[in-house]
């Protein structure tokens, strides 16, 4: 695999333009389409986590589903059991229960690498799901666990329960703000870890395993940080979910939804910082029109995404940087 070159300052000045978009949007669009994006930036907090794994640090993992689905449970129980509706426990919450998960899996998983660590990672993911679904009594099988609709800053932002019509505007804008200043802050430190000492770290590893062992880097230390950072934000991004579909089940532990965190992060291009970002907001968008439009929607959706993979093979954020190199040589 190729290195992951650090991205030149000034991309992050390409930054400020699209949060300025970010910002603005939920003014001239309809209050669905930002509610869409909310659940596509909550996705890019998950690729980001993912891709620090996969891009970073060589390990690809089947099990991310486990870490998603603890983070979005952690909140589905501190609202049963401690009939709490605040949502920064919420995020305490899923976080700690994610990072839990992720320490002990990661402790079995790290000592591994290539096939072996995915399929762990996957067999590992796949007792979670069972014991959620086993366990109905807690966990609620097949028909889940209801969220409400959250209080935010301690309360300061609340929303009277029962109004569909209050519910909709607070998702779409008070909540989407509260998950756009999470998603930035997510972004700009995974900024600062992968262009840390630790990242370049993580990447000396995943190019030469025994040379970086060699020169004095701790591989497994580094390996099981990188694994607990990156449940800790894919489960982040199961506690901002689950508020917003307003329900959690067993179907968010099952495998394939790893499979679509892989996926998204491979469409956007895993070899670029920015790359996972993109794939997860353009996934989401593919996803709910496909299945707003068609009942073959998961034949749709495969093709087009066959067909962008095939067309892009190095993602759609790396094929963007390849052309814009070519261009600029051409010139």
């Amino acid at each position: 695999m190729t290195s992951i070159a650090a991205p030149p300052k000034r991309l992050l000045l390409y930054a400020l333009p699209i949060v300025i978009l970010l910002l603005v949007l939920p003014f001239v669009v309809e209050p669905y389409q930002t509610v869409l994006l909310s659940y596509g930036l909550i996705f890019a907090i998950a690729a980001l986590g993912f891709n620090l794994l996969l891009g970073y640090t060589g390990l690809l993992s089947f099990g991310h589903s486990a870490y998603f689905g603890m983070g979005a449970y952690g909140v589905a129980f501190i609202v049963k059991y401690l009939k709490i509706t605040s949502m920064e426990v919420f995020l305490l919450g899923g976080i700690l229960a994610s990072t839990l998960v992720a320490a002990l899996f990661g402790f079995l998983c790290v000592r591994y690498t290539r096939i072996f660590f995915g399929i762990l990672t996957l067999a590992l993911s796949q007792v979670l799901w069972s014991l959620a679904f086993k366990f109905f009594w807690i966990t609620g099988g097949t028909d889940g666990l209801r969220v409400p609709t959250p209080s935010l800053l301690g309360g300061q932002v609340t929303i009277a329960l029962g109004k569909a019509q209050d519910k909709m505007d607070f998702l779409a804008h008070r909540y989407y703000y509260y998950v756009l200043v999470i998603f930035c802050v997510c972004v700009a430190v995974m900024w600062v870890i992968v262009h840390s000492p630790f990242g370049k770290a993580l990447q000396a590893i995943r190019d030469n395993e025994t040379r970086a062992e060699f020169i004095g880097v701790q591989v497994w230390h580094y390996r099981y940080v990188a694994f607990l950072v990156s449940g800790a934000y894919t489960g982040l991004a199961g506690a901002l979910w689950v508020p917003l579909n307003g329900l959690t089940t067993p179907d968010i532990l099952v495998w394939t939804f790893s499979g679509k965190i892989v996926f998204f992060t491979v469409l956007g291009g895993f070899q670029t910082f920015f790359g996972p970002i993109i794939g997860a907001v353009v996934f989401n968008y593919l996803e709910t029109y496909a299945v707003g439009h068609t009942v073959y929607w998961q034949l749709v959706l495969g093709v087009v995404l066959v067909v962008l993979v095939l067309a892009l093979p190095a993602g759609i954020v790396g094929t963007a940087n390849r052309l814009f190199l070519k261009v600029r040589r051409a010139t």
